[in-house]
């Protein structure tokens, strides 16, 4: 028997904050809905708030992952994961259109974004002010696994890293999640995003596939010794 509770509804400023986009692109969204992601339209409004339209939250949230995993967004070939950037740069580094989007993301949703790995205080004394800076690492740690994604969010939350010794068989082949654990990553999802971008140049080449693992099967692979001097060039 379905269920006959309401759906959460949300309008066209929620759901642009959250997904790193404009009020105006949302509305756009819909009015295209016929061309958007290869022939998937964009949910239709189910209601009104006044001249705002309210769409079905879970619904919406649901078809901007489809459009993820369909088409990436692009981000830079190569960074230094330890590079500073200041909120305007940070914004270009996420792919953001506007270069203030994670201003407004700091000052209008307080703990939706990443907390600043640096904060020097300028200004002076009549007028100081913060100025606030990302590690271009901790970016990706938080495009990988930001919130605000509904009812996906703890579906989604990343899984801890198995805990795996240095020492061992230097020819043990050993998955993603025991490479990132190996390589001092938080979780499976920023591992992911630094492979994907060209900083693991060492497990660009892999030294086997899974076989005869269930869901594992044919999921790369690679040596201890591989992933320790993989660790050892990025302590450099």
């Amino acid at each position: 028997m379905a269920s006959g509770r309401a759906p959460r509804l949300a309008d066209a400023a929620e759901i642009a904050a959250e997904q790193g986009l404009t009020p105006a692109r949302i509305n756009g969204l819909h009015n295209e809905r016929a061309k958007n992601a290869d022939g998937v339209p964009f949910p239709a409004s189910i209601g009104a708030r006044g001249r705002a339209r309210l769409w079905d939250h879970a619904e919406v949230t649901d078809w901007f992952a489809h459009r993820k995993t369909a088409e990436p967004r692009p981000t830079p070939p190569s960074f230094d994961p330890g590079k500073l950037l200041n909120a305007a740069e940070a914004s270009r580094f996420l792919g953001y259109k506007n270069s203030n989007q994670v201003t407004t993301y700091v000052r209008d949703h307080p703990g939706y974004f990443a907390k600043p790995d640096v904060v020097e205080e300028q200004g002076t004394e009549e007028n100081p002010y913060h100025r606030r800076l990302w590690r271009a690492q901790t970016l990706l740690d938080w495009q990988a696994s930001r919130p605000g994604r509904g009812r996906r969010a703890t579906a989604n939350r990343p899984s801890p890293l198995p805990d795996v010794s240095a020492d061992g068989d230097p020819n043990e082949l050993l998955g993603a999640s025991q490479a990132a654990a190996l390589l001092g990553f938080k979780n499976l999802n920023s591992f992911s995003s630094s492979l994907a971008q060209g900083n693991l140049p060492l497990l660009k080449e892999t030294d086997g596939v899974a076989e005869n693992a269930g869901r594992q099967t044919g999921r790369r692979r690679w040596t201890r010794r591989r992933i320790l001097e993989q660790a050892a060039q990025r302590k450099r």
